[in-house]
């Protein structure tokens, strides 16, 4: 179940259409809290800096389909704290000793 859903079908001139793709655009550019005048609603988002986008264009029945999807998650991303021991590490300790060690037997070998 969805938390919120907004939709709203009209018909615009290109000039409108066009000015509710810079009113996003901008929004977009700026990040942060953006609200969007979309008719006589307002939507205010908050948008992050990086997003999934998709575009789809169906061309058929007479008709030019453009659909472009921007998603993002409601929750921003935690960040993880970098580990102390990670395993690639401890894997270059334990080669570096085992070769020190080998090369100590090599030089008490040799006269």
């Amino acid at each position: 179940m969805k938390d919120l859903k907004f939709e709203q079908k009209r018909s615009l001139s290109r000039q409108e259409a066009a000015d509710q793709l810079t009113a996003l655009a901008d929004a977009l550019r700026e990040g942060g809290d953006a609200e969007l005048e979309l008719g006589s609603a307002t939507l205010g988002l908050r948008i992050p800096d990086d997003l999934h986008s998709e575009m789809e264009v169906e061309i058929g029945d007479g008709e030019i389909e453009l659909e472009i999807e921007l998603k993002w998650p409601t929750a921003p991303k935690r960040a993880t704290p970098p580990r102390k021991n990670t395993p690639a590490g401890t894997a270059r300790r334990s080669k570096g000793a085992a070769r020190t060690k080998t090369a100590k037997r090599s030089a008490a070998k040799s006269p």
